[in-house]
Formats: structure tokens, sequence, C-alpha cells
């Protein structure tokens, strides 16, 4: 092979297509654009624009918020707890908390923090640690004879003399009729 025989591969370059160059190249005049108006030139960003009436994105009403502050949780079900546990992946035994849920395949990764619901039956008897449990999670869990230990988040003392300063401002608040 030499220099002079190097190509592309067949279909790797496309020529553009140069409109606006007469009849005969099929894409003259108005060069595919239709005619007249805004949107034959060249810059026009019109989305949601009704011609001076009101959009209907800003008709609508606004609805509900998002918390910056919201956690995500790691879900799981009695009943994918014991699927792990029939195919070897968990073990009964041992304490299970996130690290060996992640580490069975059972979670992808580990996100806030772990909740246990109550879907699914359950069979094994299970020491599970984690961050919340449904009442239904908790009662079969608790059936069989095994244990949930819930991971209580720390509060700072600063934390908890403003939570009093708030509930205090808001007794006061309502005592007095909302008035101030």
């Amino acid at each position: 092979m030499r220099l002079n025989e190097l190509r592309d591969n067949p279909g790797a370059v496309k020529k553009r297509v140069r409109v606006g160059r007469g009849i005969g190249s099929g894409l003259g005049k108005t060069a595919g654009r239709g005619v007249k108006g805004q949107k034959s030139r060249e810059g026009v960003a019109i989305n949601g624009f009704e011609g001076g009436q009101m959009p209907l994105h800003r008709r609508l009403p606004k609805r509900g918020f998002s918390s910056i502050n919201r956690k995500d949780w790691n879900e799981v079900n009695l009943g994918r707890l014991q699927v792990a546990i029939d195919a070897g992946k968990l073990d009964a035994s041992k304490q299970i908390d996130v690290a060996s849920l992640v580490a069975a395949g059972v979670l992808r990764r580990k996100l806030d923090g772990l909740r246990i619901l109550g879907n699914g039956e359950l069979k094994a008897k299970l020491n599970i640690k984690a961050d919340h449990a449904s009442a239904s999670a908790r009662a079969a869990i608790e059936k069989l004879g095994g244990a949930i230990e819930l991971i209580v988040p720390k509060v700072l003392p600063a934390d908890v003399a403003k939570r009093e300063k708030t509930a205090a401002k808001k007794a006061k608040k309502a005592g007095s009729g909302g008035k101030k």
C-alpha cells in the first residue's frame, strides 16, 4: 500500500448539500425552507411561542415542588431477601446491611440509606440493620425470631435547640390566635 492509495471507507465521508445554487440542484431558490416569514430566516427560536397569546406552558399552574435535600433510599422487599438467601448469595446467620446487600448483588450501589419493605414471603430468621422498616416487614422478621436494628440519625445539640425554639414560636403564635 502506498500513500497515494489511501482512501476513506466507502460511505465514511458524505458530501455536504449546497443549497440555494439554482433550480437544477433541486434545492435552489428557497433552499428547502418554504417561502417568506420568520421561519424561513436564520436564527429563529420560537418554540412555545403562540403569536402573542399566553403560551400553554405559562397558562398551566405550577404544582408541588422538588426538595433539593430529598433522600434516595435503597428499598428492598422481604421476598427479594429470601430469593438471595435461597440462591446462596446472602448468609442468613450474619447481620444483613447495605454493604452485604451490595456485595451479594441485591443492590447495585449504596444510596442514602436502607428501607425494608414487607412484600413477599420470608422463611429465614434474619438480623437486619436498616434505616427504616415498614410495620409489616418488622412484624414478619420478628415473627420468625429475627431482629431488626434501626439506625438512628445523629442529632447535633444545635439542631435540638433550633427545633425547640421553632416549636416554642409556633406554640406562641397558635396561642395568640395568629396575631402579633
